[in-house]
């Protein structure tokens, strides 16, 4: 049987389309260089680290009293008995402790507003937990100043002192973490070394998250052991009074 041959005009020829007049725009580049140097930050109140600085400084110049408190109470109390008398009286120590007792209340607030998700009956607290977060660190450098305000930068004896220690532990473990962590962030640098035997340099992500497996692991710790001798000292207040 003899194949039909086509006319090869006759076969429709596929229709091609024409150019755009109007390509697509190309990104920009310069653009995107400058969103990967500055980026966007989150919501909320973030100190950067020029104010962590200045927290720390306040924070060091709110601790003052406490190293000279042996040589002004000493002065206080022989140029002024009197003021020395209220300042150690039980009026004074007890309205500027449940001064400093409402400042650790509103820290523990940000305890739940992070942990009350998983917790059997939850706490709904306004606002965002970057904000408590930011307000956290604040009232933690208030409260370095509430509880000067409450001892007159005495240390203590026996149980109070060691009280006192380790509130400054808590303090200072938050604040060189976030100090730490903030200054890494916000560097230019993209790499800070290489590990003992690994040849892979150390880029921002895993050096935060090792830096804050440390301190946020101590800062916990302390803040348990400040949250039960918190409560021995309050016993003990009203015990001996």
């Amino acid at each position: 049987m003899t194949p039909i041959r086509q006319d090869p005009s006759s076969l429709e020829q596929p229709v091609m389309p024409e150019p755009s007049l109007n390509p697509l725009p190309l990104p920009d580049v310069d653009a995107i260089a400058v969103q990967r140097r500055s980026p966007t930050r989150p919501r909320g109140i973030k100190p950067d680290f020029k104010t962590l600085i200045g927290l720390t400084l306040l924070t060091a110049v709110l601790l003052l009293p406490f190293v000279f408190s042996a040589i002004y109470l000493d002065v206080l109390r022989d140029n002024s008995f009197d003021l020395h008398q209220f300042l150690r009286g039980e009026v004074y120590k007890q309205g500027t402790g449940y001064g400093a007792l409402a400042f650790v209340l509103l820290e523990v607030m940000l305890t739940v507003r992070k942990r009350s998700r998983s917790w059997p009956i939850r706490f709904k607290v306004p606002g965002s937990i970057q904000i408590w977060r930011s307000l956290h660190i604040f009232l933690g450098v208030a409260m370095v100043g509430m509880v000067a305000i409450h001892t007159i930068g005495s240390t203590g004896l026996n149980f109070n002192a060691v009280f006192l220690w380790v509130f400054f532990a808590v303090t200072l473990t938050a604040l060189v973490g976030v100090v730490a962590e903030t200054g890494i962030l916000e560097s230019a640098r993209s790499y800070f070394g290489k590990l003992p035997g690994s040849n892979k340099p150390l880029s921002k992500g895993p050096l935060i998250r090792g830096l804050r497996a440390i301190w946020l692991a101590s800062h916990i710790f302390f803040v348990c052991v400040f949250s039960v001798m918190l409560v021995f000292h309050m016993i003990l207040a009203y015990y001996y009074q």
